[in-house]
């Protein structure tokens, strides 16, 4: 038995190549946690088989634009090198992906060929839904029982209102402000963009909507701009999705004559496929194309000294708070 500690990050995972985008996609849609596909479970992983296969043309033109595959794992990988330096020579770092590569199996076959018996899992969704945060620690519960039921380990599953994220989220709309003119920054429009979810999800009861507005409201109080509002992304698909659209309120922005915006990912914590290509592309040309002539993104937290800051000193709290 060792005295190291294990520190898991968990996250949704990437492709990390072109061919692994079909397999990607089928692990994502055969998900019951976060999509539910026509014809109940049994129907569930043929429907996705189908599903994955036909998007999967468009999305690697996508990933082709970015460089040929996801960053999200390097990102993972970084945060949790730099979370585990934070907290000591104790700690060993591991990262547990949904749906691509490490998958929990391999990080839990990891720390049990190390000897690892005590470890935090720190979920990487900064605003609890069950759909991501939920389905990610399901799957390391069911798996660590299977793989090594001798870990002992606690979950930290939520750090919406966190204060040190808060104010590394402000410091990058700040920075993020600071890319436009000073006769014009008071006047930019800071858009909030969370990742959608069904609005079935919000109404039987999920706080993801909730967590995203108190963030939003905790940050602004720092960084003191007057104008900001909250849009929700990536949606796709014939059901009712939460509202606004992130595409809407673009489209809206440039009928009203705005000049400058910036668009703050607000659900994710590094750069991905969707700041990378739907935010710094497409509502990029959205943007432009509907009259606003200065556009940014704000940066991604990403392995950024204060979010690891913040995120080590989450990881103290927990433990101080377990005594």
């Amino acid at each position: 038995m060792t005295d190291k500690l294990g520190l898991v990050l968990l996250n949704m995972g990437g492709p990390d190549s072109l061919d692994a985008v079909e397999p990607f996609l089928y692990n994502l849609f055969s998900d019951r946690e976060l999509i539910r596909l026509p014809g109940g479970a049994v129907l569930q992983k043929p429907f996705a088989r189908l599903i994955s296969h036909f998007r999967s043309r468009h999305v690697r033109l996508l990933y082709q634009d970015i460089g040929g595959s996801s960053p999200l794992r390097r990102w993972t990988e970084l945060q949790a090198e730099g979370i585990a330096r934070h907290l000591g020579d104790a700690w060993v770092p591991f990262v547990a992906m949904r749906y691509w590569h490490p998958f929990a199996d391999e990080s839990l076959a990891a720390m049990k060929r190390q000897g690892i018996r005590r470890a935090m899992v720190l979920s990487m969704y900064p605003h609890y839904t069950g759909a991501t945060t939920g389905s990610s620690v399901n799957d390391f519960r069911r798996r660590a029982a299977r793989i090594h039921p001798e870990l002992e380990f606690s979950v930290i599953e939520q750090w919406y209102d966190w204060p040190p994220y808060l104010d590394a989220l402000a410091a990058r709309i700040r920075q993020g402000l600071e890319q436009f003119h000073e006769l014009i920054r008071d006047e930019v429009r800071i858009l909030f963009s969370a990742h959608a979810l069904p609005q079935k999800f919000i109404d039987r009861g999920d706080p993801y909507l909730e967590h995203v507005q108190i963030t939003v409201s905790e940050v602004m109080k720092r960084v003191g701009h007057p104008h900001y509002t909250i849009g929700f992304q990536s949606r796709s698909g014939p059901v009712r999705w939460m509202e606004p659209d992130t595409i809407d309120v673009i489209k809206k922005f440039g009928e009203q004559g705005v000049a400058g915006l910036l668009v703050v990912p607000i659900s994710f914590v590094s750069d991905h496929i969707e700041t990378l290509h739907e935010i710094d592309i497409q509502y990029r040309d959205l943007a432009l194309e509907s009259g606003i002539q200065h556009f940014h993104r704000a940066p991604s937290l990403n392995d950024g000294a204060d979010f690891i800051d913040a995120m080590a000193e989450l990881v103290r709290q927990h433990l101080g708070e377990q005594g």
